[in-house]
């Protein structure tokens, strides 16, 4: 009998020590859309190392000019997207008070508006996988899974949140969790 099709939305993927090599190696995953289809991500744990307001040519309020950039993935290296969280978002696309966007006029407008609970990331590029894809990968083992909280999303340090989620995962994976990048040097 055929495995009934588990979406991962809301989850997060994490490297699981076999992606060494590769654009995904210890990155931590947002899985904002999952189905049949395929499945789109967000990596939370990759800067970007400038701005946004260095990044999209808009009249943009200060916050969000001066707001890090991060970078979403591999694909589309130009394309925008934002998480934006607030307590009062409990239809969220991605989860319970998180939704995704991709409108530049929706995030001007998030940015000039005050909400004391908003909370928002903005990304370049994005992850993606085909149909199946994903699913194949989680069978080989390639990623980790791990719920997600908007407080991991949007109050982690990023440079520590693949090794932190790890360590929250249990003594198993704490030697991958703290193994310096480059294993020759252990």
């Amino acid at each position: 009998m055929a495995k009934a099709f588990e979406s991962l939305r809301g989850q997060f993927l994490l490297d699981g020590g076999r992606l060494h090599g590769s654009w995904f190696h210890r990155t931590v995953v947002l899985v904002c859309s999952h189905d049949a289809e395929g499945a789109f991500g967000l990596v939370l744990n990759r800067p970007a190392g400038h701005p946004v307001g260095e990044a999209i040519v808009a009249d943009l309020p200060d916050i969000l000019r001066e707001m890090p950039l991060r970078v979403g993935g591999p694909v589309q290296p130009a394309a925008l997207s934002f998480l934006h969280g607030d307590h009062f978002l409990p239809d969220g696309s991605v989860m319970e008070n998180v939704d995704l966007g991709h409108d530049l006029d929706d995030l001007v407008e998030l940015g000039g508006s005050f909400s004391a609970t908003r909370r928002l990331a903005v990304f370049a590029g994005y992850a993606g996988w085909s149909a199946g894809q994903l699913d194949d990968e989680l069978r080989r083992g390639a990623w980790l899974t791990h719920p997600a909280t908007p407080e991991l999303i949007f109050d982690s340090d990023p440079a520590q949140l693949w090794r932190n989620l790890l360590r929250a995962k249990g003594p198993r994976y704490r030697l991958l969790a703290d193994a310096p990048e480059d294993p020759s040097l252990n």
